[in-house]
């Protein structure tokens, strides 16, 4: 199984923060989506997160809905998702992450999917409805075909609960910086950083700090102690290139570090 772990740890190693750009699949029109994501591809992040389009996306906040809904409208599927990668697969640098909920993945069936995701060149899933308890199914239908799915914690997860998760976590864990939805803002500094240091003692693998970022210097207000390995960038990407400007200009600082 390829580990995205070794990804992050790559870009740390050259003395930066590994790069997670989010961008919801069909955005901005199914025509364009796939200019896009090349477009913050070249920009040299890691990983990029695909989001699938839901009609109830609990997680997100109301930017990342409303991409959602425009997809939907537009006809964007699980299924177009998948064979669009495939059709690509071996032009994108980044790993590439679907971020999505149970809902259309169970629909589409997990054996099914786990092959269809590993020919497609998908890495791995995010699944932020999944509980730990039902999260097996979806776990082993991964692993079968060498991807794995992505643990979420979040500043009320407990650190025996962290615990729990870490026995069965690959690739990174998604820490989120606060209890709300994406694009609310970033968490208190100091919530985020105890956040941190608790996932700190209970997992191993990188940890990647999503929802409310949307500045580099945000990373480095945290203690040097209770940083992360990653950013996740999602809703202030979105808006950034809803206004019509180039991925690069807003991904650049992140890279550079």
């Amino acid at each position: 199984m390829y580990d995205m772990q070794e990804t992050i740890r790559r870009a740390n190693a050259a003395g930066r923060t590994a790069v997670i750009p989010f961008i919801t699949a069909g955005f901005p029109e199914p025509e364009s989506f796939w200019e896009k994501l090349a477009e913050i591809d070249a920009c040299g992040v890691d990983i990029i997160e695909v989001g699938i389009p839901f009609s109830d996306p609990v997680a997100d906040g109301p930017v990342i809905e409303e991409c959602s809904r425009r997809a939907l409208e537009a006809g964007v599927t699980l299924r177009w998702v998948l064979e669009g990668l495939r059709a690509r697969r071996g032009q994108l640098r980044a790993d590439i992450v679907l971020m999505g909920y149970t809902n259309p993945f169970l629909q589409y069936g997990l054996d099914r999917l786990g092959a269809d995701a590993a020919e497609a060149g998908v890495r791995g899933l995010i699944v932020p409805d999944l509980p730990l308890e039902e999260a097996a199914p979806y776990r082993e239908a991964l692993q079968a075909h060498g991807l794995c799915l992505i643990t979420l914690v979040a500043p009320n997860t407990s650190l025996e609960r962290m615990q729990l998760y870490a026995q069965e976590a690959r690739g990174y864990v998604y820490v989120v910086s606060l209890l709300g939805t994406t694009g609310s803002g970033a968490g208190a500094a100091d919530t985020v950083a105890e956040t941190l240091r608790r996932a700190r003692r209970a997992f191993s693998l990188p940890l990647a700090l999503g929802f409310g970022l949307c500045r580099p210097e945000q990373l480095t207000e945290l203690p040097a102690d209770a940083r992360p390995d990653a950013a996740v960038i999602g809703t202030a990407l979105l808006r950034h290139l809803q206004a019509g400007k180039p991925a690069a200009e807003f991904l650049g600082p992140w890279v550079e570090g």
